[in-house]
């Protein structure tokens, strides 16, 4: 037998977990280092995984399957395509960083017996784990089961441990906190409950007397194979209501609006380790889980309902960077422009061309690197300050220069300038969705101004300007720090000039998409542009 490396990756972070959490209450320091070990070993895992994956291969690789309850006609099944390799390299990166980013973000116990240090960073495990099962799973019931488990220790994650604010340790900051993590669980958890059905709606069209696939079964492939070539078999209206019940549990969780109103809280009451966790790993899972289950379970249903989701992600883009220049707290600022970015992974995915799919996978991983950069730079300064509120800052460039360059450069890759990661991303979304809703696009350009506005004057803010009396003592990054942003950095550069190697991975699972909803990429309406894609069809140019 062959190693079971997926089934790895998602064990390993659950043993390290075990293994913090077995470790003496006194023993701060090796838990943080067990947990950053184990965080690293799953990153020699994944990237293990990603030097054997073959592009041009079989759409799904590395393909484990055991029985696991064969009453109901699921199995334990994974297996990555390049979209799910290129979320799981992602999570695998960040969670190191997170960890060593938020090392001391969870004081010293007082007494020194209790394990609140443990618990933080195995929590981060086990969201991890859970994550990377949600990317690889095959089998539909296995991935709702993770899906809805990850809530559990980011609930906890969220409500236990507090922010950067100096007022964290006082009675109405914990009660901040504890109201963020319920409304976090109870969105979430709702979307979940609703997806559910939806769920056993879809195994029930399969069961049922005259299904293509006698005896029901909850394979994604299998599911898939049968809807791409005679149908399931049953009334338009059924499946439109099981489209519905998947797209709802994942617009929460991506967030879409107008089902966003969560985040902002959850991101503010948490740690900024904690909040990047939310926000760059746990919030992908929506956007990926849309472009699998939604399209590729229900391709009639999605064409049929993107006009209005793709009208709801241009409200979200505008309205997250409309929100994000009127914020005073420098975490929820940076917390609404996910918002606004969300908004546009969703656009790519529903305009239903094969630019805007790339756009939008790359977009995910751009987007998650640019906020994690972003988030925790913001949370280093706040730390020092102890402070969210903008105007209590200025002239913070002047006593530490390398923080501010970072920020600004983290600052210019959420704006999506050129050269920088986030630009790549969002132009193949916007060029993507301009050849079939080009009114949308247009709208959805203007959030690159309302961009510059919100990151040019937060910087201008923050760090410009006369040095006040309180920010003298603030002091620029440490060892740790830069070890932490400088391969955040570095990413944003090389993806920003060279994302090939990530769209060689990505684009054949995006053909494989296309092919499997039945869309083709529209065909241009300009005269001149007609017969330039004629042009280079018959001499061997690039594909239009």
């Amino acid at each position: 037998m062959s190693m079971p490396w997926l089934t790895a990756v998602w064990v390993a972070p659950l043993v390290g977990a075990a293994a913090v959490l077995a470790l003496p209450a006194d023993k701060h320091r090796l838990a943080r280092s067990v947990a950053l070990g184990t965080a690293l070993v799953v990153l020699g895992l994944a990237v293990a995984v990603a030097v054997g994956f073959d592009p041009a291969g079989a759409q799904y690789q590395y393909v484990e399957s055991h029985a696991w309850i064969p009453a109901f006609g699921t199995r334990y099944t994974l297996g990555v395509d390049g979209i799910a390799l290129v979320m799981v390299l992602l999570t695998t990166v960040l969670v190191p960083l997170l960890l060593l980013a938020g090392w001391n973000d969870v004081p010293e116990p007082e007494p020194i017996g209790r394990r609140r240090i443990h618990f933080y960073v195995a929590l981060i495990l086990v969201v991890e784990s859970m994550v990377l099962v949600a990317f690889t799973a095959l089998d539909i019931l296995l991935f709702y089961v993770f899906f809805e488990a990850m809530l559990l220790p980011m609930y906890f994650l969220i409500g236990g441990f507090g922010g950067t604010d100096a007022s964290a340790v006082t009675r109405r900051a914990s009660v901040h906190r504890s109201r963020a993590a319920v409304k976090f669980l109870l969105y979430n958890l709702f979307g979940g409950l609703i997806m559910l059905a939806a769920v056993i709606g879809l195994y029930v069209v399969t069961v049922r007397e005259g299904s293509p696939l006698p005896g029901g079964t909850f394979d994604f492939r299998e599911i898939v194979a049968a809807a791409s070539t005679g149908g399931l078999g049953v009334d338009p209206g059924v499946l439109n209501a099981l489209f519905l019940g998947f797209m709802f549990a994942f617009a929460v969780k991506a967030p879409l609006w107008p089902f966003h109103t969560w985040l902002p809280g959850a991101a503010t009451a948490a740690t900024p380790a904690t909040a990047v966790l939310m926000m760059a790993v746990v919030d992908k899972v929506g956007t990926f889980a849309m472009l699998r289950y939604c399209l590729q379970l229900f391709p009639e249903s999605s064409a049929y309902f993107a006009p209005l989701i793709v009208t709801l992600s241009v409200i979200g883009i505008v309205y997250g960077a409309l929100l994000a220049i009127g914020q005073t707290d420098v975490m929820r600022l940076i917390a609404y422009t996910s918002i606004s970015h969300f908004g546009f992974i969703i656009l790519g995915i529903f305009a239903m061309t094969s630019q805007g799919q790339a756009g939008s996978t790359l977009y995910m991983v751009n987007h998650g690197i640019s906020t994690a950069a972003l988030f925790l730079v913001a949370g280093f300064l706040v730390s020092r300050r102890g402070t969210r509120a903008i105007a209590a800052y200025g002239g913070v460039q002047k006593v530490a220069p390398v923080m501010a360059g970072t920020f600004l450069v983290a600052g210019l890759a959420t704006l999506s300038l050129p050269g920088l990661a986030p630009f790549v991303s969002e132009f193949l979304v916007l060029v993507g969705t301009f050849t079939r809703y080009p009114a949308a696009a247009l709208i959805a350009t203007s959030a690159l101004v309302l961009a510059a506005i919100y990151v040019l004057w937060l910087y201008q803010r923050l760090m410009t300007g006369p040095v006040t009396e309180d920010n003298k003592r603030i002091r620029d990054l440490v060892p740790r720090e830069l070890a932490v942003v400088a391969p955040l950095i570095a990413l944003l550069l090389v993806l920003g000039f060279y994302p090939k190697p990530v769209l060689d991975i990505v684009n054949p699972a995006v053909s494989q998409i296309m092919t499997t909803i039945g869309q083709h990429d529209p065909a241009p309406t300009d005269p001149a542009l007609t017969g330039l894609v004629a042009d280079q069809d018959n001499h061997g140019g690039a594909p239009r």
